[in-house]
């Protein structure tokens, strides 16, 4: 026997075409949505044009983000230490250039002054200077590992407050601990540094800049180039520690320029 029919009520009768706008209404969103993310298209009327010159949030958050920075930065805690471009030049000074130191003769020994003692207030360093040169493979020596607290002039650099870089390089750390230099890396612009030299000149220089560089790629240029004014170049080791070869894999450098001497 054949069943009969139930009477549909008005909203049964309804539901298929509202479910088909239903549909299309949700198609209608998504389509209005994927437009609004198309490029727009320059009608000739010249509003694109001018709104093309804003770069858009993505242009912006992706601008040099495989570009290394110009310049050298100015450190900090805010200022995360990042390598610049190799033909960056030195920074600014972060004062006014003083005029440097006339080159001198100690009185008693008719030699050359050296410096004694670095001191930097805002990392607590208080350390006496020696002499360090290069070995016969052109890299530059360091203080004696039994001695942390001790601090290596390059003896074939300028002499601090003299006209050029000096270079003054120390440990960041030994087996027993920190060393002299382990808080280098949150120097940052106008911080100052305090040379004494043995002539009882006393030199200050105020931070420039600082930045951290691979070993294998070290600005040796911008470190040791020549400068017409008297500047202090401070360098030591950085990045990760490398167990198998004892050494960091980066080194920090600290660029400072004179900014005050007295005798």
């Amino acid at each position: 026997m054949a069943e009969t029919p139930t009477q549909r009520t008005p909203m049964q009768k309804a539901m298929p075409g509202l479910l088909i706008a239903g549909s299309l209404g949700s198609i209608g969103a998504i389509m209005v949505g994927l437009l609004s993310l198309a490029p727009s298209v320059d009608d000739g009327s010249g509003s694109l044009a001018a709104a093309q010159d804003q770069p858009t949030t993505v242009q912006i958050e992706n601008a040099g983000a495989f570009v290394l920075p110009p310049t050298v930065g100015p450190g900090g805690k805010n200022a995360p230490l990042t390598p610049a471009r190799l033909d960056a030049p030195p920074p600014l000074p972060a004062l006014p250039v003083v005029a440097p130191i006339p080159p001198t003769k100690t009185k008693a020994a008719k030699t050359k002054a050296k410096p004694i003692r670095i001191k930097i207030p805002k990392i607590r360093v208080n350390s006496p200077i020696g002499a360090v040169t290069v070995d016969i493979k052109g890299k530059l020596g360091t203080p004696p590992l039994s001695k942390p607290n001790q601090t290596g002039w390059y003896r074939f650099s300028p002499l601090p407050g003299e006209v050029g870089p000096a270079i003054i390089n120390g440990h960041v750390s030994t087996r027993k601990g920190p060393a002299v230099f382990d808080r280098l890396r949150e120097l940052a612009k106008g911080d100052h540094i305090y040379v004494y030299r043995s002539d009882g000149k006393v030199t200050r220089f105020t931070v420039s800049g600082i930045e951290q560089v691979s070993k294998s790629s070290f600005p040796t240029s911008r470190v040791y180039g020549n400068t017409e004014s008297s500047q202090l170049r401070l360098v030591t080791c950085g990045g990760v520690f490398n167990k198998t070869a004892h050494s960091y894999t980066d080194n920090i450098v600290v660029y400072a320029t004179l900014s005050k001497k007295k005798s």
